[in-house]
């Protein structure tokens, strides 16, 4: 899973002339490179320590899970990366065994002191691990923690309670090598969907433990993966260029099965049968306002750029690419990802928190005052759909005939709901006051120096303005803001979650009381939600587990711990040289099939 951030706005594109060189922009080498840009700066490369979006993608080009999904099959299906194969699983499903294919290396570094170093099964167990390590701090950890490896979380608690280092060496029954090239995992209860987890490089992209215990503190700016690419050089919150590895394996791209359409079929006959990666170089710049971001590409500075929604009138009038584009050959690609734009309340906040009836109700009222349709009209220029609850299409358990009443505004039922729980007095501004008299001012954070900010604030201001409820803005980096919101010191923030597995349970997981702290933003925490949400997990998919997924989505809608806002649309545009390119909605290693023409 990752974050993303609201993005960056500039309002409408102006005439001017690019101006901003990009780092490296000059005319290409012989050499296949691909130039392409993301709005947000990264924060650096060990997968277990970020979660914002541009760090996510890199990391996938650079790390390698055991499992993958399959380019072009939809639905989505399972395919060995790392491994040899997809994992024995018991037909209980807690115990998992992983074959690693042998002759697979680590990218070199001086670490490895010229030899080249074999990836093996206990490089897997040493990567869980450190997500169990105390000193690392890591969002992620839940992920395992849920899935209750025998005696991890033991091994954790023991160097906590001791304040004694956490030891690697120590063999635990749930994690552990059984050769040099199969790990075995074992769970205290079944989990039909852990295997997902070793398809994400988030979550169990190799790591070398000499590389990491080398390079400690600055191990952010040092990744050894055994992927495709390895990082050149990194311009902080500038520049990120990635070079082709040349000790990568001989990979050779094989379609599974192809869906119809035309753009799987053209990216098939045009893989099949190559050797992978197809590109030498990636260059990513980091360009945070969409005007600089669009005259970059319509400059001939980019190859391939995620279309800023602001320029989507220019870009696609009537829905359709512009003809000046087409002429130049310019290929806008469509697709619909599992992501959902949110808002979480602080429920351990003292004024929108809590579970008493007139939290809920404010809670429920600002939710039902806000326009999600204007938001989608004015900030995102129709690039997106409403969304009816936290779950986004593409992931089981997503109901697409829920119509939920929170999804479209009512400002005279938001009113009302105020009324009735005791928000009905106002101070001398006109602004209401809590039921027992004092202030009530909500404060919402975003990101700095981002003009989308901006205009989501003021969409926010007017609303709450008409709803007679005082509402501040606060601003920091993304980065700040996560932070904050772990440490518990935001009221109301909204961001962007991209999933990386096609099922609900990590939506579902944000509400989970013991998540609190990590995935758990909103520290939301109902005695009924958890012990529902831990009975789903121990199902397969089948009627019985929809029907309880359906019910956690209701407490959630009920309870408003998360407001949801959109499901956005993507669109991609690449340069007539760019071939091979698709997004696939779960992975982030898309760079690896691509074909630039130099």
């Amino acid at each position: 899973m990752q974050r993303r951030e609201w993005m960056a706005a500039a309002g409408l594109l102006a005439a001017s002339p690019w101006t901003q060189a990009l780092p490296d922009s000059a005319a290409k080498s012989k050499r296949k490179v691909l130039r392409t840009a993301f709005n947000s700066a990264e924060v650096g490369f060990d997968p277990l320590q970020v979660s914002d979006r541009t760090s996510v993608a890199v990391n996938a080009h650079i790390f390698e899970s055991p499992l993958t999904y399959d380019l072009l099959a939809r639905p989505v299906q399972l395919r060995p990366q790392t491994a040899a194969g997809l994992p024995e699983v018991s037909a209980d499903f807690k115990r998992f065994v992983f074959t690693i294919r042998p002759g697979i290396f680590f990218a070199d570094d001086p670490v490895f002191q010229g030899r080249r170093r074999e990836l093996v099964a206990q490089d897997y167990v040493y990567t869980v691990k450190r997500f169990y390590d105390p000193r690392l701090k890591t969002e992620h950890l839940y992920q395992f923690e849920n899935a209750k490896i025998l005696g991890l979380s033991e091994l954790r608690e023991q160097a906590i309670q001791h304040k004694t280092t956490f030891d690697y060496d120590r063999e635990v029954p749930g994690l552990r090598a059984l050769d040099r090239y199969r790990f075995e995992v074992r769970l205290a209860e079944p989990d039909p969907r852990f295997v997902h987890l070793f398809a994400n490089a988030s979550y169990t992209g190799a790591v070398a433990r000499e590389v990491v215990e080398a390079y400690a503190e600055d191990l952010l700016a040092h990744p050894v993966g055994t992927g495709p690419f390895r990082l050149k050089r990194w311009r902080r919150s500038s520049q990120i260029v990635l070079e082709r590895n040349p000790g990568f394996r001989e990979q050779i791209y094989e379609p599974g099965e192809v869906p119809p359409d035309a753009q799987s079929q053209a990216i098939a006959q045009l893989l099949k049968g190559r050797r992978l990666p197809l590109l030498d170089e990636v260059q990513i710049n980091i360009i945070i306002e969409p005007q600089p971001h669009w005259l970059a590409f319509y400059g001939g500075e980019l190859d391939l750029l995620e279309m800023p929604t602001e320029v989507a009138t220019l870009v696609l009038p009537g829905g359709q690419l512009a003809p000046h584009l087409r002429k130049r050959g310019v290929q806008a690609l469509r697709s619909a990802g599992a992501t959902v734009g949110f808002s979480f309340f602080n429920m351990d906040d003292p004024v929108v928190g809590g579970m008493a009836p007139e939290r809920v109700a404010l809670r429920r009222a600002i939710a039902l005052a806000y326009d999600n349709e204007a938001e989608i009209r004015q900030v995102y220029k129709g690039q997106a759909v409403v969304a009816q609850s936290m779950l986004p299409p593409l992931v089981y358990g997503h109901d697409p005939e829920l119509r939920s009443e929170l999804s479209r505004p009512d400002l005279a039922r938001a009113q009302a709901l105020l009324e009735l729980y005791g928000y009905d007095k106002r101070d001398a501004e006109g602004y209401r006051l809590q039921p027992d008299g004092s202030r009530l001012t909500l404060r919402r954070a975003g990101t700095a120096g981002s003009s989308r900010q901006r205009q989501i604030d003021e969409l926010w201001k007017k609303q709450m303005d008409a709803l007679g409820l005082r509402i501040e803005f606060e601003s920091a980096t993304f980065g700040e803001l996560i932070k904050k919101a772990l440490a518990k010191q935001l009221m109301i923030w909204g961001y962007f979650w991209d999933m990386g597995a096609p099922d609900g349970d990590f939506i579902l997981g944000m509400g989970y009381g013991p998540n609190a702290g990590q995935s758990n933003d909103a520290q939301f925490r109902l005695h009924r939600y958890d012990r529902l949400y831990e009975q789903q997990r121990l199902l397969p998919d089948g009627p019985e587990r929809w029907a309880l997924m359906q019910q956690l989505n209701r407490l959630l809608l009920s309870y408003m711990p998360y407001q949801a806002h959109n499901h956005p649309l993507r669109v991609d545009l690449c340069q007539v040289g760019v071939k091979g390119f698709i997004r696939h909605p779960f992975t982030r290693d898309g760079w690896r099939f691509v074909d630039s023409l130099s």
